[in-house]
């Protein structure tokens, strides 16, 4: 397995200190290269780029950008894959033309980063509009028709991704979120995509009462990336930790042992992505250093 780490660390975002005129400089002229950059001297050469960075910063998907993200990649044997815009995004909303937006928005990430050739697209399926309805107290009857319309909706989404951007089915990995597993894998399944099993999400409980490694399981045949970050287990409740995960690794419940031992039992040669601020992510391989040397190089 190889793991990689995030290219939007929030402390180079806005770097602390700025004065108005500093920070109106750095905003006009910021360039995702240089995320890149700052996290790659730290011996990574995986790393999941932001399409939410467009949002506030479009200059981040021009192709001036991207040609600066491909220079990087070939002079540093760079791999990427691309976590797919979520902010403002509701690819399962029953709202016609917000769906078709937000699809819209999620084809011109994919085409405008396509020159990177990413290993796989990571994608939330649904939004925060199917979040708060899966929390919602409902009768059960009410509950499962409407989480099975955002389903639905989600599906109509990604079959118009797959067939505007042509990209195979495998390269767009949906992710374990705050919506229940067993439909999400039902999404994988039905279109032939892959999974990113976020450990740190189904842990907190975002992804139901399942556990992290009977979430594992059933996500092999389809597994396609892992984000992996610690915190606390919330038990087999309908119980939400917010707040609780992005934990660097050995601060939560997550048996990380066992869990990359299952991974490499299974032959997963996929990306791990530490979804971790630099200091963090730094820390978690240290702590697998510690419990599994193997699999690092010193």
């Amino acid at each position: 397995m190889r793991f990689g780490v995030i290219a939007m660390q929030q402390g180079s975002l806005i770097p602390p200190g700025m004065i108005n005129e500093e920070l109106m400089a750095h905003v006009m002229n910021f360039d995702q290269s240089k995320l890149v950059e700052q996290v790659i001297v730290h011996g990574f050469d995986l790393v999941e780029l932001s399409g939410d960075l467009g949002l506030f910063l479009p200059q981040t998907l021009e192709p001036e950008s991207i040609e600066r993200l491909c220079d990087l990649k070939d002079e540093q044997g760079l791999t990427f894959t691309v976590h797919l815009p979520l902010w403002s995004i509701e690819p399962s909303t029953p709202s016609t033309p917000v769906r078709e937006g937000s699809v819209d928005a999620i084809i011109n990430c994919i085409h405008a980063v396509e020159k990177l050739d990413p290993e796989i697209y990571v994608l939330h399926a649904t939004g925060a509009l199917a979040a708060e309805f899966y929390r919602m107290p409902l009768p059960d009857l009410a509950h499962i028709y409407l989480l099975r319309q955002f389903q639905y909706y989600a599906r109509e989404s990604l079959l118009k991704i797959l067939s505007e951007t042509r990209i195979s089915t495998r390269r767009l990995s949906i992710e374990t979120i705050e919506f229940p597993f067993d439909l999400t894998l039902e999404l994988a399944e039905d279109l032939d995509l892959s999974i990113c099993l976020d450990s740190g999400h189904v842990l907190v409980g975002f992804s139901g009462p399942i556990g992290l490694f009977d979430a594992l399981e059933q996500c092999l045949p389809y597994l396609g990336e892992v984000h992996l970050h610690d915190g606390p287990w919330q038990g087999s409740g309908r119980n939400i930790g917010y707040g609780k995960d992005h934990q660097a690794l050995g601060y939560g419940d997550l048996d990380v042992g066992r869990f990359l031992d299952r991974l490499t039992l299974s032959g997963f040669d996929g990306p791990v992505v530490l979804e971790l601020d630099i200091d963090k992510a730094l820390e978690s391989l240290a702590f697998i250093r510690s419990i599994r040397p193997g699999l690092l190089a010193t």
